[in-house]
């Protein structure tokens, strides 16, 4: 119970954190080329982000095809309370994100992208939750459960060494 009382308290921090921030969240398109791929499988609402995927991985030399990968995903009403995404994949079942609706539908752009991100790594990169706290208490990574005592930091001013992290094929 006192975890997810915890993780309750954090989404809801991080939240609000990241809409008081709506005009450094919303910069973010202007940064990004506009959409030019289609997903299959995927909501219309999620190719934006899995393009920004694909195109932060080519930043950094590695070539990620979400469209090759039988991958889907989907925006629906999660009802475990405070998780606002989850991956599921394994020999038998295909990869398969899924978004929660209300999440969705209250969250800033950057928040959007930190959540997709972050499924993504599960799913494409087979990343696990990683814990680490900067000596500052920020997380040092978007892989992080949102369940231990580090706190968010991904902001356009640091999205840049988040992403290093999650596609440095080392962690």
């Amino acid at each position: 119970m006192k975890s997810s009382l915890r993780l309750s308290v954090f989404f809801l921090f991080v939240f609000l954190l990241l809409n008081g921030c709506k005009k450094e969240a919303t910069e973010i398109t202007d940064i990004n080329f506009p959409i030019t791929k289609t997903y299959q499988n995927i909501p219309e609402p999620l190719w934006d982000y899995f393009e920004r995927f694909e195109n932060e991985a080519l930043e950094r030399d590695l070539i990620i095809d979400l469209n090759n990968l039988n991958l889907t995903a989907e925006i629906v009403e999660i009802v475990a309370e405070g998780v606002a995404g989850t991956c599921s994949y394994g020999s038998h079942t295909p990869k398969h994100i899924q978004i929660d609706q209300t999440f969705w539908s209250q969250s800033s752009d950057l928040f959007k992208e930190f959540v997709v991100f972050h499924e993504l790594g599960h799913c494409v990169l087979f990343r696990g939750h990683r814990e680490d706290a900067n000596q500052d208490g920020t997380c040092v990574s978007l892989m992080r459960s949102g369940i231990e005592d580090c706190q968010d930091n991904y902001r356009l001013a640091t999205r840049s060494n988040y992403l290093d992290e999650l596609f440095d094929e080392m962690n």
